[in-house]
């Protein structure tokens, strides 16, 4: 029987650490092969540094954790929840494939989530969605100037 003062390893949170880590050095890796230049201030370079920077501190804190025993207790998978945030992907990518758009895609995938987490209105959650994904693909696509799949409510716009 384990004493309830001792620390242990905890070889999951390690592994975590790793991962975290390996997204965080192929994120700067892939990084530096780009070839684009900014003349001006903040180029489009920086934003996954700031990202890979992120996944670094977060591979530390889980090391940091996975090595003190500060880890949480695994806790049972849902796979009903798991099988609703799947489908919500899943649903996402057959929308946009089929000329749905980023907007109505995104609010299935938003409703499906909060369906997964709990949340029994599922009609009430679309449309949250669909605000969401509207507010999103208009900052992207009017402030950004950036493509998102386009669809009948992209076309509003």
């Amino acid at each position: 029987m384990e004493e309830t003062g001792q620390r242990r390893i905890d070889p999951v949170g390690i592994a975590i650490a790793g991962v975290l880590a390996a997204l965080a050095l192929i994120i700067i890796l892939d990084t530096n092969a780009l070839t684009l230049t900014s003349v001006y201030g903040v180029g489009p370079k920086a934003m996954p540094y700031v990202v890979a920077v992120g996944l670094g501190v977060l591979a530390i804190g889980n090391l940091v954790n996975a090595l003190t025993g500060g880890m949480p207790a695994g806790e049972e998978l849902n796979y009903q929840a798991i099988v609703r945030i799947l489908g919500g992907l899943a649903a996402l990518i057959a929308v946009i494939g089929f000329g749905g758009g980023f907007i109505i895609g995104t609010a299935l995938l938003f409703a499906m989530t909060s369906a997964a987490f709990g949340r029994k209105a599922f009609h009430i959650d679309l449309l949250i969605g669909l605000g969401l994904a509207t507010v999103v693909f208009l900052v992207f696509s009017k402030l950004l100037s950036l493509t998102l799949p386009s669809g009948p409510l992209e076309h509003l716009f």
